[in-house]
């Protein structure tokens, strides 16, 4: 893990063991590297529930519930099948909130439309009173296969402490 990832995940679980939070994720193009990342943290089974490294897109639909035929119609990169990703973590798992990552790490498998380096993360959590929520986000990043997964771990880790933050305020 480098510093980076390890200072935002220490950030991270310190606001949610504070709220007595959990974390579930939802990875695709990250292949598990959030869910390690906070998993290199002694004592982190106080408030990481789960990881689901959901590649295919078989995998999106039956173990986050995404339905295939959103997959068929938007792409799996996408803002609807980040968002369906990250309330199917929170609908599969007991935890408070949710990160879900779907892109083109690359080099291959980019097009015209999908460049590689195109990745959609969203963040979903619980409102007692209203149900879920979540926000997504369209990134393009540079560079290779592993910057491309480290810059996302990075991002969905940041904006993860923000969405916390929005959690404790609808509890």
């Amino acid at each position: 893990m480098t510093p980076h990832l390890e200072t935002l995940c220490q950030a991270l679980a310190q606001v949610l063991v504070a709220h007595k939070l959990s974390l579930a994720t939802a990875e695709s193009c990250t292949g598990g590297l959030i869910a390690a990342s906070c998993t290199q943290l002694s004592g982190s089974s106080v408030w990481f529930e789960r990881g689901f490294v959901t590649y295919s897109n078989a995998a999106k639909s039956e173990s986050l519930g995404v339905p295939s035929s959103l997959i068929e119609t938007q792409g799996a990169v996408s803002e609807e099948v980040a968002k369906a990703m990250a309330l199917g973590a929170l609908t599969h798992s007991p935890a408070h909130l949710s990160v879900a990552v779907t892109g083109i790490a690359g080099p291959t498998g980019g097009s015209p439309a999908k460049p590689v380096g195109t990745v959609w993360l969203a963040w979903a959590w619980r409102d007692a009173k209203q149900g879920m929520h979540c926000e997504a986000m369209l990134q393009h990043f540079q560079g290779s296969r592993a910057e491309v997964r480290y810059a996302t771990a990075e991002l969905a880790l940041d904006h993860l402490s923000k969405v916390a933050a929005k959690a404790v305020a609808s509890i």
